[in-house]
């Protein structure tokens, strides 16, 4: 996740929030109706009106309980609100929750009635949901939300004076990945709560090795909440803010509650055989054997270097590239194959992974340059006959895993080979022998043809998403292939004691990662339960067996009945299920629909929601009589990546204003300067620290003729402490195109225009309309400046005594609208236009409490930030309103292009 804590390995994820549509991001939102922002003065009067609608819906309470159970983790999220209204209302409920998870339960007590969900064939419950449609009524849908993420929401009209109680479960098995479990939760209350908890409980018979737990939201204050209790076999974690402690600030109504609690664990591993559990007739295994030496991997990677990769993809490639060379063992044997047009390989065998061969390799790979189209084809044919011949010379070890990962960003078209040909191609060239990992870089590419082409090659197919972490995203998949224990693994039981087994053969399994397979026994005599595990190691065959033995529940956890019962066949059929979806996806037309009847009819009997099947929640009746029913889905992942490709491709009309609804770039203060980026839930700062008649440039888009510089002005005098504060003291706006050109200083506005002057003074309220420009002046407060069809900027006076020993009065400007500009828009703030990824990481106690530090990966840096406030004056010129952010030190150093020097200019009219 780009954001408040990107987290790459996601698990388990939700979230709860109350607030208006236009700021729907959690659990709640309240309808109401909403103003354009015309000026700081629209901006207050929306506020204003959002917060007497806001206190009308009070949500007292959010609960977030997940029960793991030997990996299965069961999680229910229970919200309640009231209207205190004397009117009735919508509430939404809204919660993002793991895309691998199932949703198997939701329902609304309203006025002391339930109302439940009910899971049913998809088609059947499109029907009933196009017939409400058709009537006039709406339904609410499960929506992409990210990465990792859906978002499910629903709506419901309460009474006035009466509440509400939401209630969501989902289900989910743990995935172990480089020799841990994960489980997130998101919440964004957006304001405090009077019950607020999270609560965790983690049950493993194997015994639990570690648990950590933090929270990106997590100051030194709000540390101690975090209790944590861990015995052998069994761990409680529990987050409980009160009121006053979720306050962000001693004299603000603001929550500080705000991003991502996480908790990391893992189980002890002794027994090579690995662990069994059986209960109610049901058995788990799973299989992660410790201490076993590395297989010696041969990979040929295959670098899409098309047209379509130039620029910041090619970059990060490169990048990654180096980066996976420097970590390969010496024992592995490696080559790199590029295609574009044609196909061009570093060397023609694999090479031992030695200091000399990753040296060249290294130079070889910043080097990479674009060529051509996306001849696919060529590049994995060359890759697999490489593998192929130096096995067959033996020129790679005997025990080895033969492996290609591709990486492309867009659709094979050179070398005129259909998708069908490409992956018979590289299967018949292949053999069968070779493991084939796709990584499809953006939305171009034809990710479900890269997933059954990688499965029909015994390997996997991820994506890899745009954003500054595409490097460190490319790094960590290599890391999680990059250790192969054992090839060829086949877990046994015995015929006449087991049925309805999951996948028990296995290709490889990678270090950190575990097995897992379940069935149902056929009769309780375990006294022939014998296992056996088979698998390749690196210098014998590794073989072991034992006697299972079921685990007796009520002796290791004597007080927790509730966790008995029907959790391990319900972990079997989650496993099932996803085996049989990935089964439909491949082979002959009667296999593939063998497979989806069976899953269907699984998710039915289960009350999963799957990508089968739609949870139908049927709403109470509304004034009309009439009822609406809410469809919630499982997305594919060709869905996701459609709805990702229309997001990035929709250009909004007749934009309006309303505040925080847009991304806002704005510079107040000593300077500080703010990008606060609604889509990311965040905001990232910095200071410009420079000597009184410095000159910046803070916009510059050559394409229409854009300018904005400002300079820098200090104190009357150097204070007491000896600290000289610096603010903007004169702005110089210029539109070359429109022939507009606008001097706004502390006491006085200048406005140039088809040769004409006309001043304006801040003691005055006035406007100024032409063809090209708007201007619109609030006495002694703001200048709202509005360039025809380009953007629209408000410029803030800060008054400050005229008494006053040192400080003297000064501006701050925003911009509020700049999605007209071109691509190549730049400056202190202008090079944010467009956005910015960011990730942000290992959050950790810093110098103050109250302002923790952590790492953040943006533009190819590695930074230490700091969680801090900054001060947004558009509502409030006097007081201003505290807004969270990332602040990156040094002037901004790795954040901005360049250096902050880069941007002095010679004059307020001047260009770099």
């Amino acid at each position: 996740m780009s954001g408040l804590l990107g987290v790459r390995l996601l698990l388990l994820w939700a979230s709860a929030c109350l607030l208006l549509p236009t700021l729907a991001r959690g659990a709640f939102v309240l309808s109401g109706g909403h103003e354009a922002l015309q000026g700081t003065e629209g901006a207050a009067r929306s506020l204003q009106k959002r917060s007497a609608n806001q206190a009308m819906v009070e949500v007292y309470s959010v609960r977030v309980h997940c029960t793991v159970t030997s990996r299965f983790a069961h999680t229910v999220m229970t919200s309640k609100a009231l209207n205190k209204a004397n009117t009735s209302q919508e509430i939404f409920f809204e919660v993002e929750l793991p895309k691998t998870a199932f949703i198997t339960n939701f329902s609304m007590e309203i006025e002391g009635q339930v109302y439940v969900g009910e899971v049913k064939e998809k088609e059947k419950a499109k029907k009933q949901y196009e017939k409400a449609v058709s009537s006039g009524q709406t339904a609410g849908l499960v929506k992409a939300s990210g990465r990792k993420m859906e978002k499910f929401s629903v709506s419901v009209n309460i009474a006035a004076q009466s509440n509400v109680t939401f209630t969501l479960t989902y289900e989910e098995l743990l995935d172990r990945t480089q020799g841990q479990y994960e489980i997130l939760t998101r919440v964004k209350p957006k304001e405090r709560v009077q019950e607020f908890q999270i609560v965790t409980d983690i049950f493993e018979p194997q015994g639990i090795s570690f648990v950590d737990s933090h929270a990106s939201f997590l100051s030194n204050d709000l540390l101690p909440l975090v209790e944590k209790t861990v015995t052998d076999k069994k761990a409680h974690i529990s987050f409980s803010p009160t009121m006053d402690q979720q306050r962000s600030c001693s004299d603000c109504d603001g929550t500080l509650i705000d991003g991502d609690f996480i908790i990391k664990y893992d189980v002890n591993r002794e027994n090579n055989i690995g662990d069994i559990q059986i209960v109610n007739g049901y058995f788990v295994h799973f299989f992660a054997p410790h201490d076993l030496p590395r297989v010696p991997k041969n990979v040929v990677f295959v670098i899409d270097r098309s047209g379509s990769m130039s620029g910041k993809k090619i970059q990060q490639t490169r990048e990654a590239m180096q980066a996976i060379l420097k970590e390969l063992p010496e024992e592995d044997h490696f080559s790199i194959v590029l295609f574009g047009s044609s196909t061009d390989a570093w060397r023609d065998s694999l090479q031992k992974a030695n200091v000399d061969n990753i040296n060249d390799a290294l130079q070889y790979a910043k080097n990479i340059a674009i060529e051509g189209s996306t001849n696919m084809n060529d590049g994995l044919v060359r890759a697999a006959r490489m593998l192929v011949k130096d096995r067959q010379e033996k020129r790679i070890p005997e025990r080895s895993i033969d492996m290609i990962i591709l990486l492309t960003d867009g659709m094979p078209d050179g070398g005129r080979s259909s998708l069908g040909s490409i992956m018979n191609n590289v299967r018949e060239t292949g053999g069968g022998n070779t493991t084939l990992f796709c990584l499809g870089f953006g939305n171009d590419v034809d990710y479900s043809f890269l997933d059954e082409m990688s499965k029909e090659n015994k390997g996997l197919a991820r994506r890899i998403y745009e954003g500054s972490d595409a490097t460190l995203q490319l790094q960590g998949f290599y890391q999680e292939v990059s250790s192969p224990l054992l090839l060829e693994v086949d877990l046994r039981y015995p015929d006449n004691t087991v049925d309805f087994l999951t996948t028990n053969h296995f290709d490889q399994l990678f270090n950190g990662s575990e097995i897992v397979v379940a069935g149902r026994l056929r009769d309780n005599d375990l006294n022939n339960f014998m296992v056996e595990v088979f698998g390749q190691g690196f210098e014998e065959d590794f073989r072991v067996q034992g006697q299972a033995s079921p685990t007796d529940w009520s002796v290791l956890y004597p007080d927790e009945e509730y966790i008995f019962g029907d959790f391990i066949e319900r972990l079997w059929a989650y496993l099932t299920i996803q085996q049989l979806l990935e089964k439909s996806k491949s082979g002959t037309t009667d296999e593939k629909q063998n497979a989806t009847a069976k899953a269907l009819d699984m998710s039915l009997r289960y009350s999963f929601v799957t990508p089968l099947t739609s949870m139908v929640v049927t709403k109470p009746e509304t004034e009309d009589g009439t009822e609406s029913p809410l469809i919630a889905d499982k997305l594919t992942e060709a869905q996701r990546q459609q709805a990702e490709r229309m997001a990035g491709r929709y250009i909004p009309q007749n934009v309006g204003y309303t505040y925080q609804a847009q991304p806002s770039f704005f510079v107040d203060g000593d300077p500080h300067f703010m990008i606060e980026l609604p889509d990311m839930d965040d905001a990232l700062c910095f200071n410009i620290n420079d000597k009184p008649g410095t000159i910046f440039n803070l916009v510059r888009d050559l394409k229409p003729g854009i300018l904005v510089n400002g300079e820098v002005i200090g104190d009357k005098m150097i204070p007491p402490d000896g600290k000289i504060n610096t603010y903007f003291g004169r702005f110089g706006i210029v539109h070359q195109g429109l022939g507009v050109r606008l001097m706004i200083s502390t006491t006085d506005i200048l406005v140039f225009q088809d040769g004409q002057l006309v001043k304006l003074l801040w003691s005055d309220s006035a406007s100024v309309k032409g063809p090209n420009v708007d201007i619109a002046l609030t006495k002694g407060r703001s200048l709202t400046v509005t360039l025809k069809d380009s953007v629209k900027f408000v410029i803030l006076l800060h008054k400050v005594w005229e008494k006053h020993p040192y400080h003297r009065n000064y501006l701050g400007f925003y911009t509020l609208d700049s999605h007209l500009l071109s691509s190549s828009v730049h400056g202190l703030l202008g090079q944010f236009y467009h956005g910015v990824d960011f990730e942000v990481t290992d959050l950790r106690p810093g110098e103050v409490p109250e302002k923790p530090d952590a790492t953040m990966f943006v533009k190819g840096h590695q930074l230490n930030v700091t969680r801090g406030w900054q001060r947004d004056f558009r509502r409030d010129v006097k007081n201003g309103d505290n807004v969270p952010c990332w602040f990156v030190h040094n002037n901004g150093t790795g954040l901005i292009d360049g250096q902050a020097s880069d941007y002095i200019v010679s004059g307020l009219f001047k260009t770099v």
